[in-house]
C-alpha cells in the first residue's frame, strides 16, 4: 500500500509526501490542486474525518519529494504483462522497456485507426495499411509501399554502397546509403576481412609460382590490400571513438542522476526543516498568546467570541465544552483554568450553561499547601452593566478536584446550573453582544 498513490491508486510516479503524511504522484497532486479550491487529503477523509486539520489541506508548495520511497519503487522487481513478452527487470528500467516492447500494441501513425503490434508495424505499413499508399506520378495508379517500390524500380536511379566491391549488395538513394553505412559498420568490416584473406591467399599463391618474381598484376593486388587495410584501420578508429563517446555519455548520465538525487534529498531536507520551523513558529505563537492572556493575581477575564456557532457545536456534540487559557493565583501560585459547557452538563444539560473550575498541574506545586482551599467566584458580565450573574463556592477539601494534581488537570468542579439558556439568549439582557460574552473568575488569595 505504501507504494500506491492516494489519488489514482497506481504505483507512485515521482512521489510527493504531504504534511499529513500521505503520498501522491507529482502529476496527481498538481491536478487535484489545480481543479479543487482548498482541496483536502482524500486519505485523511477516509481514515478519520474527525481528525481533519490544516495539515490535511493539499498544496504543491507544502509537499516534498519523497526520495526514499522513490528509490524503493525504482528497485521493485517487475515484469511486462503484454502477452508474448517475457521481459522482467526493475521499475527504473520499465518505462524504457515500454517504449521498446515489440509485443506492445501501438496505433498506426498513418491514422488508419488500427492498433498494431510494434514488431509487425513495418509489415502492416508495407502490406496492410489503407493509408500508406503512393500515387505514381506517371501512370496515376495508387499503390502500397512495396508495390510502389517494385513499380517504380526501373524509373529510379539508385546508387550502390561504397563497399559493393567487397560484396555489399545494398542500393538506394544517397540518404538511404548514408544511413546504411552508419548502421552497417560491423557487417562491412566482416566483408573487408573476408576480402583481405582472399587477397592474402592470392598473393601467397602468386609468390610461390613466380619464385621471387612479382608480376605487375600482383603489385596491383598488394596495393589494394594496403588500401583495404587502411580502410579497416579507419573503421576501427571510428568504432573506438563511438565506444568512447557512449562510455562518456553513460558516465555523464550517471553523474547527472547522482546530482539530481542529491538535489532531491536536499529539497526533502529543506521541506522537513520548513515543517519543523512552521511547527516551532506555531508553538511560539501559542506561547505568546498564552503569555498575553495569562493572569497572575487570581483575577481572570475570559472573552468568548462566535458564541452562536460554539453553542450550536455544543448542541450537536461536535465541541461539547471549551477550556479557557490557564491563569495563576500568584506569580508562583496555583495554576488553574475554567471549563464552560454552553449547552450544559450533568443536571444542567440542554437547559443551562454550566461553568466549572479546574486545578491544573503547575511548576510550583511542591511548594504550595494542599488541598486547594481558596474561595472561587464566577461572574457572567452584563455588557450593559445592569445585572451581572454571580455565583461562588468554597472548595470541598475532601474532593479529588482540589488535591495536588497527579495528571495535567484535576476533575472540574463548579456550577452545572450556572445560568438558564433562556436567560443567556434573552434580548432583555446583554450577556451576549455582537456574538461575544465575558466570563470572570475571582479567587480570594488572602
Amino acid at each position: 500500500q505504501k507504494y500506491l498513490c492516494s489519488s489514482c491508486h497506481n504505483v507512485l510516479k515521482r512521489a510527493l509526501q504531504t504534511l499529513c503524511g500521505h503520498r501522491y504522484c507529482s502529476a496527481c497532486l498538481s491536478w487535484i490542486v489545480r481543479n479543487n479550491k482548498n482541496a483536502v487529503c482524500q486519505k485523511c477523509k477516509e481514515e478519520d474525518p474527525s481528525t481533519l486539520s490544516e495539515g490535511s489541506l493539499l498544496a504543491e508548495e507544502r509537499a516534498f519529494g519523497d526520495a526514499a520511497i522513490n528509490k524503493e519503487i525504482s528497485e521493485l522487481k517487475v515484469h511486462c504483462v503484454t502477452p508474448g513478452c517475457s521481459w522482467s527487470g526493475t521499475m527504473k528500467n520499465f518505462e524504457e522497456h515500454q517504449s521498446l516492447c515489440e509485443y506492445a500494441l501501438i496505433p498506426c501513425h498513418t491514422g488508419c485507426g488500427l492498433m498494431v503490434m510494434r514488431k509487425k508495424l513495418a509489415d502492416h505499413l508495407e502490406n496492410g495499411c489503407v493509408n500508406n499508399v503512393t500515387t505514381c506520378q506517371k501512370c496515376k495508379q495508387s499503390l502500397s509501399s512495396s508495390e510502389y517500390q517494385n513499380h517504380s524500380a526501373p524509373l529510379t536511379n539508385k546508387d550502390g554502397c561504397r563497399f559493393s566491391e567487397v560484396g555489399c549488395s545494398f542500393t538506394g538513394s544517397k540518404e538511404k546509403i548514408k544511413e546504411h553505412e552508419k548502421t552497417a559498420v560491423g557487417a562491412h568490416m566482416l566483408l573487408l576481412l573476408q576480402h583481405i584473406k582472399q587477397l592474402k591467399a592470392s598473393l601467397c599463391t602468386a609468390a610461390k609460382a613466380a619464385s621471387g618474381f612479382i608480376p605487375e598484376s600482383e603489385l596491383s593486388l598488394e596495393n589494394k590490400l594496403h588500401v583495404f587495410e587502411n580502410i579497416v584501420a579507419v573503421l576501427n578508429k571510428e568504432v573506438e571513438t563511438s565506444n568512447l563517446e557512449i562510455t562518456a555519455f553513460r558516465r555523464q548520465s550517471e553523474l547527472d542522476q547522482n546530482i539530481i538525487r542529491g538535489l532531491e534529498l536536499k529539497i526533502a531536507e529543506l521541506h522537513r526543516c520548513l515543517t519543523q520551523k512552521d511547527a516551532g513558529l506555531s508553538s511560539l505563537h501559542k506561547s505568546l498568546l498564552f503569555s498575553e492572556q495569562a493572569s497572575y493575581d487570581g483575577v481572570f477575564l475570559w472573552k468568548i467570541t462566535d458564541v452562536g456557532r460554539k453553542l450550536q457545536d455544543s448542541v450537536t456534540g461536535r465541541t461539547i465544552s471549551l477550556y479557557s487559557p490557564a491563569f495563576y493565583t500568584a506569580k508562583y501560585g496555583y495554576k488553574v483554568c475554567l471549563r464552560v459547557y454552553l449547552n450544559g452538563d450533568g443536571t444542567g444539560k440542554g437547559t443551562h450553561m454550566s461553568l466549572f473550575f479546574v486545578v491544573m498541574k503547575g511548576d510550583y506545586d511542591a511548594l504550595l499547601p494542599w488541598p486547594f482551599r481558596h474561595k472561587v467566584t464566577f461572574m457572567l458580565l452584563d455588557q450593559n452593566n445592569r445585572e451581572h450573574v454571580i455565583d461562588a463556592f468554597r472548595p470541598d477539601l475532601t474532593s479529588a478536584s482540589f488535591q495536588r494534581p497527579v495528571n495535567d488537570m484535576n476533575v472540574a468542579s463548579g456550577c452545572p446550573m450556572f445560568l438558564p439558556l433562556s436567560k443567556l439568549q434573552s434580548p432583555k439582557y446583554a450577556y451576549v453582544k455582537e456574538d461575544t460574552l465575558f466570563l470572570k473568575c475571582i479567587i480570594e488569595t488572602n
